[in-house]
């Protein structure tokens, strides 16, 4: 395999999740060529190669995203309607859930996501407006004062390093990689208190203490099968694991209680009449009763949960050897979870193990039943011109005053202040929240000039990134990015520029709303809410 040494194009992505590809459709829409990489071979992070469904606020259908996001929920329905043998009742409901999971009001197949995503990228792709490059990763940055002249990335299974040259650059890595790259200022894990003001900060900063990790795996149960795996190599310890905030190990059926994250709570496997939570339909995508005739053997559900959250180290920060070692330690947690449901897992018939529990790694992919990649939650972020904190959407801290409103909003968002356990001191909280808006100072670095945000790396602390890191805010971010991008560029400003002055912020953000960006949430909205 040949590849060209030197790319040149006029907006450079550099990470292929749910933000870059958001980012990168935007830019080519507004007649932007876009090259963007992405390390496995699925574009589309938290919707595809993560298997994580959409994490989104009950308002959604009708308001709360881009127009390009609510085009993708469009289309996840139509594609069903299209290709599946769906009910009557199904088909007629334009409020489809496909997996009929309670955590998302959309919760759907990977493969569905990924198909959708080409679809809308195809125009720009089959034209070369938008080349993609997969298996890569960056290595490497120039810059020349506080400008990035040049990314070079890393295509892993040949060892080929191509440079790649643009006008902009944005990073839409999971962990904000090209930041310390590009040597732009940023923050990683915990800030302190004496820093923010914020209440739920911690008393020292902690860049090592971190969001949870979670590698996502795909199951279906088959009552009379036995689909036992082999013992995981690190089940007893993890059979064994007590976290610091619970009187039981990590492998049982009590966790955290998202009202009140002080309390446990239990859950059960199957939906029941004893009316305790069940986890299997939390995020179930395959629901087969919505099939007017059999396809497989039955649901399908992600294991997605508080058993398998790692937070038994960080990714960021420390070494190449460690952060292996944690990215196997993920794995193996997940996979000594579904060991768990199967052989031990108490039921409530009285019974242990659920044998029929199977992983299905056609559902993601893969060879093994785990998602590509695992499900981070927290990235590098940058240090903006303005920083997103708790005191701008607790409700509680907001009070009287509401929803903070920015004169400079790219887009608007809703969603708890939802920190899962933390990789040092193991903080977990859910605190009530407004509906938000995104303010492009958050977007704007404090000094390199060409260099931008695309997904849950943008100037916000790690609180505020608890309600930020959401699919749909991830997208509009992305979004927000690739346009300002074009808009720089065709104006020949750089965004500070547009963030300080007022024609220029009211055209970008025009430019926005042709766009089909909400920059703010009605009163009448914000009345409902």
């Amino acid at each position: 395999m040949t590849f060209e040494r030197r790319r040149q194009s006029d907006v450079i992505i550099i990470g292929g999740g749910l933000g870059g590809t958001a980012a990168a459709l935007a830019a080519a829409k507004a007649g932007m060529r876009v090259i963007m990489t992405e390390e496995t071979d699925w574009l589309g992070g938290q919707l595809t190669s993560q298997a994580v469904p959409p994490d989104e606020h009950r308002w959604i259908e009708s308001s709360g995203c881009t127009a390009s996001y609510r085009e993708f929920r469009s289309r996840v329905r139509d594609y069903y309607r299209r290709n599946y043998p769906l009910t009557e009742s199904a088909r007629n409901n334009p409020l489809l859930n496909p997996g009929n999971g309670w955590v998302s009001r959309l919760a759907h197949e990977p493969k569905v996501a990924l198909s959708v995503l080409h679809e809308m990228l195809a125009p720009y792709i089959n034209t070369g407006r938008i080349k993609v490059l997969y298996h890569t990763v960056p290595v490497h940055a120039e810059t020349a004062g506080d400008e990035v002249t040049e990314v070079t990335v890393l295509h892993k299974e040949s060892g080929a390093e191509i440079k790649l040259h643009g006008a902009y650059y944005l990073d839409a890595t999971e962990c904000g990689d090209l930041l310390p790259l590009a040597g732009a200022e940023h923050v990683c894990g915990a800030e302190s208190r004496n820093e923010t003001g914020e209440p739920h900060a911690l008393e020292q900063a902690d860049p090592l203490d971190m969001q949870s990790i979670t590698h996502v795996a795909a199951v279906d149960y088959v009552p009379d099968g036995d689909f036992t795996i082999d013992r995981p190599e690190d089940y007893d310890y993890w059979r064994q694991y007590v976290p610091s905030f619970s009187r039981y190990p990590i492998l049982s059926w009590y966790a955290s209680d998202a009202s009140d994250t002080a309390k446990l709570k239990q859950f059960t496997m199957f939906p029941n009449e004893e009316g305790i939570m069940s986890l299997w339909d939390y995020r179930r995508i395959v629901d087969p009763s919505i099939w007017s005739q059999p396809l497989n053997d039955g649901e399908v559900t992600l294991l997605n949960w508080a058993l398998n959250d790692y937070y038994a180290g960080p990714l960021i920060g420390v070494s190449p050897a460690e952060r292996e070692s944690h990215l196997k330690g993920a794995r193996q947690l997940t996979l000594s979870l579904v060991y768990w449901l199967q052989t031990e897992a108490p039921r409530l018939d009285g019974g242990k193990g659920y044998p029929g529990v199977r992983l299905r790694g056609d559902v993601l992919g893969t060879e093994d039943g785990l998602a590509k990649s695992p499900y981070i939650r927290e990235a590098r972020r940058i240090r903006g011109l303005y920083t997103v904190t708790e005191q701008d959407v607790s409700r509680e801290l907001r009070g009287a005053l509401g929803p903070m409103r920015y004169k400079d909003s790219v887009g608007v968002g809703s969603y708890h202040l939802d920190l899962h356990p933390t990789t040092v001191s193991q903080r977990t909280f859910y605190i009530p929240n407004h509906p938000y808006e995104i303010p492009l100072g958050s977007l704007i670095p404090v000094r390199v000039t060409n260099l931008l945000p695309a997904c849950k790396n943008i100037s916000m602390t790690q609180i505020a990134n608890g309600c930020y890191r959401l699919h749909p805010t991830e997208w509009n971010i992305g979004e927000a990015a690739g346009l300002l991008a074009f808009y720089a560029c065709t104006r020949r400003v750089l965004p500070r520029e547009v963030y300080e002055s007022e024609a220029h912020l009211k055209a970008y953000q025009q430019l926005l709303k042709e766009h089909g960006v909400q920059l703010h949430w009605s009163e009448a909205e914000l009345e409902m809410q």
